[in-house]
């Protein structure tokens, strides 16, 4: 029988605290979203300073990722290469959000906001690979 693997709350705080850590140690203010395979929110937070409107943002480029399976950027580069359908997706065609799989098998995403888009996928890849260390670590080969 397959492990099944879900997203936890713990998990959850892991992966936010390694994305908060990525943010402060750059200097960014940003929010943070995790969401579980279903899209829904795990985890908002925003950082002081953080602009508004990216705690509405950062759980919209999680969704997309678990409604894609793939991250956020993809929709953003179709779209900055004249794909302008993909804006009638019910996505968020903005870098940022990422994918988190486990087992081969999505589990939920991060989706981070607040400063440029290259910077929010860096800190919301922070996270990911935060639950992938801890796992390899809880699961040694």
């Amino acid at each position: 029988m397959e492990p099944t693997y879900l997203l936890s709350l713990d998990d959850a705080r892991r992966i936010a605290a390694a994305a908060e850590a990525e943010a402060r140690a750059k200097g960014w203010a940003v929010s943070i979203a995790i969401c579980d395979a279903g899209g829904h929110a795990l985890w908002l937070q925003r950082m002081d300073g953080a602009p508004l409107m990216s705690a509405a943002v950062a759980p919209e480029k999680a969704r997309t990722c678990v409604l894609s399976g793939k991250p956020s950027k993809a929709f953003e580069d179709m779209v900055n290469n004249g794909r302008f359908a993909a804006l009638a997706m019910p996505v968020v065609p903005l870098e940022g959000g990422e994918p988190i799989v486990a087992g081969g098998k999505l589990i939920g995403a991060v989706g981070v906001s607040g400063v440029k888009a290259g910077e929010d996928a860096q800190v919301a890849r922070a996270g990911v690979a935060a639950l992938a260390l801890t796992a390899h670590q809880e699961n040694p080969a």
